[in-house]
């Protein structure tokens, strides 16, 4: 019999402080929080840093003080994987690989989050411990990698992390500058949008593979796939546009920058790929979707998405309204959170379907019964 690769746990992180439309809008001038509302659907956003409005830049807290915990991006992933393990009853030792799914890592090169959660969970020397520079298409294009993998049977237990760290990017120079058109968009671009949609968040999930999967559990489907088109833009970084290059660079390459003509666009024709994917080659299943995590740019594309494909939108999971888009992260804090609750049960023979699409461009699905 073929082993099923099951969600055996899950867990997140989110900051506890809440930041207003009116508190960002006067940081980081462009929209009033009106406009930001009635726009994105999105009321407000957490953040781990704290930031100066009348200055427009993060503050960071102390370092290395003991006090402030947790204060980065490596330690938002900690305490996600930590809780996603503790209620899969899985032992940190017993993962075979760890994936952190991340475009906001602490530090970017040499896969330092990955190897530093790796250290301070205490794996195996043996067990690998990969950072994938990506996205909110991101996480559900490495669950897809991941399941592949599991199914040839090398790993058998695997972790994955993904997390988004906005807050320490907030500078009103950068997020104020433009980027000026460029091949395929006549418009110039200003990056205060993402300092309006995004926040931060951290979700883990535990897989393990399972000779005698209770009920039929597992990864019932999989999917992912590629396009090429810049959703997001962040030119800034690489030794083609490193900072101290007289001339090459300029403050808005290092924001991230959303292209929301192109986002709304896309967001519908990509993830109705992730739907038919899953569902069209098994009807008599779409009726038994318990619930649905989407990635979530903002509550306005979503909510359009959702009424266009005709889902119950009691289904869908949303927190992009109080949270903001949390990038790669967003669905799994909405599974972890409903598993927190009740909403679906492990083991309980839930059926979920996870998809999403983002960055430039990832995509992918995965149908599951819990």
């Amino acid at each position: 019999m073929t082993p099923n690769v099951c969600v055996v746990g899950a867990g997140a992180f989110v900051p506890s402080r809440r930041v207003s439309n009116a508190r960002i809008a006067k940081a980081i001038p462009g929209w009033p929080a009106e406009r930001i509302e009635e726009k994105l659907g999105i009321r407000e956003r957490r953040f781990l840093w704290d930031f100066d409005e009348a200055t427009g830049r993060a503050v960071p807290p102390p370092e290395d003080d003991g006090h402030f915990y947790p204060a980065t991006n490596t330690d938002m992933c900690e305490v996600a994987l930590r809780k996603a393990l503790e209620s899969s009853g899985v032992d940190a030792k017993q993962l075979d690989a760890l994936f952190v799914v991340t475009c906001t890592p602490d530090a970017p090169h040499f896969n330092h989050d990955a190897m530093a959660v790796h250290q301070r969970l205490g794996l195996r020397e043996d067990a690998f411990a990969l950072l994938v520079d990506d996205g909110c298409g991101g996480t559900t294009y490495v669950l897809d990698l991941v399941k592949k993998m599991m199914d040839g049977g090398r790993f058998r237990t695997v972790a994955v992390v993904a997390s988004a760290f906005t807050s320490p990017l907030v500078n009103r120079e950068v997020y104020q500058d433009e980027l000026p058109p460029g091949p395929g968009r006549a418009k110039t671009l200003q990056g205060y949008l993402s300092m309006y949609v995004f926040g931060d968040g951290a979700g883990a999930v535990v897989l393990q593979t399972k000779e005698d999967a209770p009920g039929g559990a597992g990864i019932l489907a999989s999917f992912s796939g590629n396009a090429h088109g810049d959703l997001v833009i962040r030119k800034g970084g690489g030794t083609l546009k490193l900072p101290y290059q007289p001339g090459r660079s300029r403050p808005a390459d290092m924001a991230f920058v959303v292209d929301g003509f192109r986002v709304a666009r896309s967001y519908p024709e990509y993830m109705q790929k992730c739907l038919d994917a899953m569902l069209s080659p098994r009807p008599d299943l779409k009726g038994e979707v318990k619930r649905y995590y989407f990635h979530q740019p903002n509550k306005r594309v979503m909510d359009a998405f959702v009424a266009r494909a005709g889902l119950p939108t009691e289904a869908v999971a949303c927190n992009v309204d109080l949270y903001g888009n949390t990038s790669a992260a967003g669905m799994l804090i909405l599974l972890a959170e409903d598993l927190a609750c009740g909403r679906v049960r492990l083991g309980g023979g839930d059926i979920v379907l996870v998809a999403a699409v983002g960055a430039n461009i990832h995509y992918g699905a995965q149908l599951i019964r819990l």
